[in-house]
């Protein structure tokens, strides 16, 4: 029954079902996806999990100061030196932000630094539902006021409102990452097809499956709680636009053989289903499942990741098996125009650059994977260098904003923690013992007398060092220290440090957890799918493989060429699941295929056949994923930058090495062992390779 529920795309009349269906489903899903962004949350408390000390500190600072609100804090330099003019324009100023809407409270300043060449005011505002957009409106606001009557006085507002306002910004280019990632599919799927109509259907099948996840997860994020951040939509956007296209290409490859075989499209189809979707639901099967196993970690942001990529994930698998194909019987034949498949047509032969790197590897698999394995290594043991312990928020674009370049002036004029303080909340009783604490802490200043509400006291203080710079962790890290040893005091540190300490503290239990939960799953899904263990072993042994070089090359990359000022603490673990799931992607591709020939064929000649059969179209959907990816760096994130390019260059590797090189050698050397111990093991008949023109010609039968 689910052989033949599988082919109901490709019936007569169903085929307009489907169509029907899709349309039905698509004309409001693209009113709610439009409104994806309202339900984000890139506030810190959204972030954070609910035991972190810094999310608890959020809660309890509520009483004493207007909750969810930022400091923006303006700096005025004049490198002369500040005039008694340029004070009365920053009072007349602060007065004005009180008129702002979204600033609370009476701002803090103008404040002269002791070098007389610069004025700080700090300002709070209220992020409130809008989030970082909210937030961007009140600093151009600001921005507008402080422009007026400047006379060469510079203007910049930094700190976390201004970093806010700046992300904002950033984020703003994820629409304009949709339109990138289809140039890029439709390039891509040009060069592969050399056909100028058939690249747009897969590209509008991806663009449907990507509209209708936005709205199935703006549904949730509403109705369900799901949390969704601005690193989700540029995330999904590739992940959809990418792996859907890969499905897409897998699917229209095998149907291009079936036309050649069958005069009923429509039965061409069928055959390709049935034979096609059994990989492609396992690939789609270990991706989303491998994203689902990220429900397990405590960083919200992670833990919010992975179920809305996974339905991006099988939203895209559904798009691919029922829409795509169709579209393709609908379109008929001449959608492949100039090159229409025609019926009793001679199979071309794959004697291409596969079959003869096949053949090469036959001469001696042994040698070639034990080489391939040794390089690889070689490029893993390089990941030692990568500083995955947060990114300084002066380091998080890629371009020069002006919450960086207010920061680089505060630095210089003011202590470079000013305006953005460490909050230590505590038992009203212990606050002054507390406060003797917090004063003898190196690297902290202006520790500030105890605001008293209720029983709960509010004490302050400024980092010497800029947040979220290895100093100031350290410093906040001795803080807490210190003010915990105060005995029945029940003190917690938080502030915008403290928010990136626990966060690498988060990501590191999350990565020690998640990580092999992912492969153990990873493991069932092939052991089930090849009814084997021999081959699921070695395959996620390589795809380990093929990460750790990923991570190697990446880290050398950061440090010594682009000059990364460090990677998010959550960074290698979500790299880690992209890479992990879409490279046994490629390998269930490929091994399925493998597994198919080698019942005819044996083992040894099957993996040769399997490698001419699948090698252009898994090529292919290499590089279609590895370019939605490399888009990323289109967006003036570091943190874009760095899953972008690791990613792009893991499936790239995966691809054209892993796969391709260290997969089909190992299955040469091991033989029929690697499907130990189904019945297809028990085979004993398993003859040598034939020359690598007669493996192609088999791959065409």
């Amino acid at each position: 029954m689910l052989r033949k529920a599988l082919t109901i795309p490709s019936g007569r009349r169903a085929k307009w079902l489907v169509l029907a269906v899709w349309i039905a489903v698509l004309v409001p899903a693209l009113m709610f996806a439009g409104r994806l962004g309202d339900v984000e949350k890139n506030d810190n408390a959204a972030w954070l999990p609910g035991h972190a000390e810094a999310t608890q500190v959020l809660d309890d600072v509520r009483q004493f100061q207007a909750a969810d609100t930022l400091p923006a804090i303006v700096v005025y330099d004049r490198p002369d030196g500040v005039t008694e003019a340029d004070v009365a324009k920053a009072s007349a100023d602060a007065a004005a932000f009180v008129g702002i809407d979204g600033v609370v409270g009476a701002p803090q300043g103008p404040t002269r630094s002791q070098d007389g060449k610069a004025l700080q005011t700090v300002v709070q505002v209220r992020q409130g539902a809008g989030g970082w957009s909210a937030v961007r409106e009140v600093v151009d606001a600001m921005g507008a006021v402080g422009a007026k009557d400047a006379d060469g006085l510079g203007f910049h507002v930094t700190g976390p409102a201004g970093y806010a306002s700046d992300s904002a910004a950033a984020f703003g280019g994820v629409g304009a990452l949709g339109m990138i990632s289809a140039v890029v599919v439709v390039v891509i799927l040009l060069f592969t097809y050399r056909s100028p109509v058939l690249p747009l259907l897969p590209l509008l099948a991806a663009g449907g499956a990507l509209v209708t996840s936005e709205a199935l997860i703006y549904l949730l994020a509403r109705n369900a709680g799901l949390t969704v951040n601005a690193q989700t939509s540029f995330v999904l956007t590739v992940l959809v636009f990418g792996a859907a296209t890969d499905y897409a290409l897998l699917l229209t490859s095998r149907y291009r053989e079936e036309l050649l075989r069958h005069a009923d499209r429509h039965e061409a189809m069928a055959v390709a289903l049935r034979r096609s979707s059994p990989a492609i639901i396992a690939s789609a099967a270990t991706v989303a499942v491998g994203l689902l196993v990220l429900l397990l970690a405590t960083l919200n942001s992670t833990k919010g990741l992975g179920p809305a990529c996974a339905i991006g994930i099988v939203v895209g698998l559904l798009a691919m098996v029922t829409l795509m194909p169709a579209l393709l019987v609908i379109f008929g034949r001449w959608i492949f125009w100039p090159r229409r498949p025609v019926h009793g047509a001679p199979a071309p032969t794959r004697q291409g650059v596969w079959t003869r790197i096949g053949g090469a590897i036959a001469r001696r698999p042994r040698t070639v994977w034990v080489a391939t394995a040794l390089a690889l290594g070689a490029l893993a043991f390089a990941v030692t260098g990568l500083k995955a312990d947060g990114i300084p928020s002066k380091d998080q674009f890629t371009t020069e904003t002006q919450a960086v370049t207010g920061e680089e002036i505060q630095a210089r004029h003011f202590p470079a923690g000013s305006g953005d303080p460490v909050y230590v909340v505590a038992r009203a009783g212990s606050a002054e013992q507390v406060r003797a604490a917090l004063s003898g802490v190196p690297g902290l200043t202006g520790v500030t007398p105890p605001v008293v509400r209720n029983d709960r006291a509010l004490i302050l203080g400024t980092l010497e060092a800029a947040p979220n710079s290895d100093a100031a962790v350290r410093t906040v890290e001795a803080a807490r220290t210190a003010v915990h040893a105060v005995d029945g005091a029940d003190a917690k540190l938080g502030g915008s440090t403290a928010i990136t300490l626990d966060i690498q503290r988060s990501a590191s239990r999350d990565s020690t957890v998640v990580m092999p939960v992912v492969l153990l799953v990873v493991f069932l899904i092939l052991a089930l799918l090849l009814r084997a263990i021999v081959a699921p072993l070695l395959l996620i042994v390589t795809v380990v493989l093929s990460f750790g070089a990923a991570l190697g090359v990446s880290a050398l990359m950061f440090n010594h060429v682009f000059d990364f000022g460090g990677a998010d603490a959550a960074f290698p673990l979500q790299t880690f699941v992209f890479l992990v799931a879409l490279g046994i992607d490629y390998n269930i591709f490929l091994v399925t295929r493998v597994r198919e020939e080698s019942l005819r064929h044996g083992t040894r000649r099957g993996a040769l056949i399997g490698l001419s059969a699948t090698g252009g179209v898994i090529t292919s959907a290499g590089l279609v994923l590895a370019g939605t990816f490399a888009a990323l760096v289109t967006l003036p994130l570091v943190l874009a930058a760095q899953i972008g390019f690791t990613v792009a260059f893991g499936v790239l590797l995966d691809t054209l090495i892993v796969r391709s090189v260290l997969v089909t050698a190992l299955t040469l050397d091991v033989g029929r062992w690697m499907w130990w111990p189904s019945k297809l093991f028990k085979r004993t008949d398993d003859p040598a390779p034939a020359a690598p023109e007669r493996e192609a010609a088999l791959a065409m039968r």
